[in-house]
């Protein structure tokens, strides 16, 4: 990990159990350049988002003392919809396969979209919202 980034997209996804798929590569968040870094670890890739996003993280304890900022599971969801473009969101949402999805809290998928400024976010909350609710009646 770098300094002013956090674990985010479908690496929290995965960890939050909100993905049933194994993620290989650890991807963060930063208000950094975007890079690859790959070492005897794993491969990590950061992603740029505006400085005006940078938030709705918080801090885990992982193995051996050392903690990690990862995002909270209705930030990763927003961060991957912010940074995948042109989609045909009902479709990909399916695609992502949801699992556990009443760990996620309508308040703050609100809060994050309305903080974020971005149409986009505030206009899949409402598609993100439906999608659970199908997965809930399932």
């Amino acid at each position: 990990m770098k300094k002013g980034s956090y674990v985010s997209l479908q690496s929290a996804l995965a960890y939050y159990h909100l993905i049933p798929e194994y993620v290989a590569q650890v991807t963060s968040i930063s208000t950094g350049r975007p890079e690859t870094v790959s070492n005897p670890l794993g491969d990590y890739i950061f992603k740029h988002v505006k400085k005006v996003l940078f938030f709705g993280f918080q801090t885990i304890e992982m193995v051996k003392g050392q903690s990690v900022f990862i995002a909270r599971p209705e930030k990763a969801l927003l961060d991957l919809v912010y940074l995948t473009a042109k989609i045909d969101f009902p479709n990909y949402l399916q695609e992502l396969r949801l699992q556990n999805t009443n760990i996620l809290k309508e308040d703050i998928l609100w809060e994050f979209a309305n903080s974020s400024g971005s149409p986009k976010l505030q206009r899949s909350v409402q598609v993100i919202l439906a999608h659970c609710q199908d997965i809930q009646e399932q």
